[in-house]
């Protein structure tokens, strides 16, 4: 094929994208536009008191991989960085505090990125939600399983062992 027959296929596949993907309207996850809300939001046995909080929709999957989480998720669609001026409006925060009130949530899991304006994003989201009587928690930092010691950087070492476990 040409160049111009790929670019015609690519516009198709965009456009048909498109016309049957959407975000969900409770989590903001991808999800196809005739399965709105999408199935982890509407998965009974998922726990509705417990929310994780991602900067992107395509955190989601990556979490849900692991089997571990069984709560439901909220996707903020961005990360507050006060130097581009996004403030809080610039994010799914409304949304979010819509729907700690509205379901009884009890815990928020903070599933954030690690670089400055996610830190202050969980920042933020920690002072607003601890005000509400929420438990607000944050995935644990430290050494990758299956890397060592002499391959990891110091922050994340000082990570480790600030957030390091009992046996």
């Amino acid at each position: 094929q040409d160049r111009h027959g790929l670019l015609g296929k690519l516009a198709e596949t965009l456009a048909e994208t498109n016309r049957t993907v959407d975000l969900c309207k409770l989590c903001g996850s991808i999800t196809l536009k005739e399965k709105n809300p999408c199935s982890l939001c509407t998965d009974s046995r998922r726990d509705r008191e417990t929310l994780c909080v991602v900067e992107d929709p395509t955190d989601i999957p990556v979490i849900e991989k692991a089997g571990v989480f069984r709560g439901r998720y909220h996707a903020l669609l961005g990360k507050l960085s006060p130097m581009e001026g996004e403030g809080p409006q610039h994010i799914r925060y409304k949304a979010l505090i819509n729907r700690v009130r509205e379901d009884g949530v009890t815990e928020i899991l903070l599933a954030l990125n690690t670089d400055v304006e996610s830190d202050a994003t969980a920042q933020f989201l920690h002072e607003e939600l601890s005000r509400m009587g929420i438990k607000v928690t944050r995935l644990a930092r430290g050494i990758p399983v299956g890397s060592g010691i002499a391959y990891t950087d110091a922050t994340t070492i000082g990570q480790a062992i600030r957030n390091r476990e009992s046996w």
